[in-house]
């Protein structure tokens, strides 16, 4: 049997990241060959990646990778099982170095061919889950570019990457504050303009059975009832829409004796109120028409317009 030092242990250890029993085992096997002794590692990490392929990896990490001139952005989560591995230095340390190789990648798939340290992420991953014990992948993977690109990591959980049109004094700024907004409501698009009308048509239909159905409920309760809207979205407040309302706004004015000299005074209050409630689609989702979460009398879009920024685009990476 080979004489194995523990200078050789150590180096094997801090090449694979495996424990000091697990190396001076592995080389005692290969007979000290170094080289064999990785693959014997890396036969362990396969074998146990096998026996945890169905397990559930809803914990780990977000990272974020920023080019130094703010025109590039990647997202990367590295997922494992339980929050105490998720909580290790090493394996923060692991997701910020696949974080790097990943920069000029553009999908997951280029991420887990990429090379890292002799070998692919993939193959890297499969040999982690070997060392930690627990399946490990990446859960989620964004590449974003823009005229500048900034971010925000919410406690190793949520991340986000916005890109401006524009690198301004205030850019790093805005994209950060919206970055947070991006990480704490999820957006799932740009603004109420980019819905898709049969998708919005649809929403709209099933939240107000929704509700309906609630109100029956509330009813028998004898709870009040919920506000039914009409619509959900500004994209579906057509002129018409407008009109109608400002038109039965007036007739309640009128019914209630309301001096018509007053009108102009209250109509535009009840109009914004009117916008407010058939809008919830574009609060929920529409990044530029959300309230902006520092100061909600502000949309998004009012916040940024302040800065004299333009947000062109987002990207945001959660653990599941």
């Amino acid at each position: 049997m080979a004489k194995i030092s523990a200078a050789e242990v150590g180096k094997l250890r801090k090449t694979t990241g495996a424990g000091m029993m697990d190396c001076k085992k592995a080389l005692v096997e290969a007979e000290g060959d170094f080289d064999k002794a990785i693959e014997i590692l890396r036969k362990k990490g396969q074998k146990v990646a096998a026996k945890r392929a169905d397990r559930d990896s809803s914990e780990g990490v977000v990272v974020a990778n920023i080019n130094e001139s703010n025109t590039r952005g990647i997202l990367l989560s590295l997922n494992c099982e339980t929050d105490f591995v998720a909580k290790n230095d090493s394996y923060v340390e692991l997701a910020n170095k696949i974080a790097e190789v990943a920069f000029n990648c553009n999908s997951k798939d280029e991420v887990l061919a990429a090379d890292l340290d002799g070998m692919t992420v993939e193959e890297k991953l499969i040999e982690q889950t070997g060392v930690i014990g627990e399946k490990l992948e990446i859960g989620g993977f964004e590449a974003f570019e823009a005229p500048f690109v900034g971010g925000y990591v919410h406690g190793n959980k949520i991340g986000a990457l916005t890109g401006l049109s524009t690198s301004s004094d205030h850019a790093e700024e805005v994209a950060k504050s919206v970055s947070m907004q991006v990480a704490s409501m999820g957006a799932t698009t740009l603004s109420y303009k980019d819905f898709d009308p049969a998708f919005v048509q649809s929403e709209t239909e099933s939240r107000i059975a929704a509700i309906e159905k609630d109100n029956i409920e509330r009813g028998r309760l004898g709870k009040n009832l919920l506000n039914i809207p009409q619509f959900i979205s500004r994209s579906q407040l057509t002129d018409d829409a407008i009109a109608n309302a400002k038109a039965k706004f007036e007739a309640e004015l009128k019914e209630e004796g309301k001096p018509e000299a007053i009108w102009d005074r209250i109509i535009p209050g009840k109009i914004e109120r009117f916008i407010a409630d058939n809008t919830s689609l574009d609060k929920e989702q529409a990044l530029l028409d959300q309230d902006y979460i520092m100061d909600d009398k502000k949309t998004v879009a009012q916040y940024v317009e302040s800065k004299g920024a333009d947000v062109v685009g987002f990207k945001r990476v959660s653990i599941a």
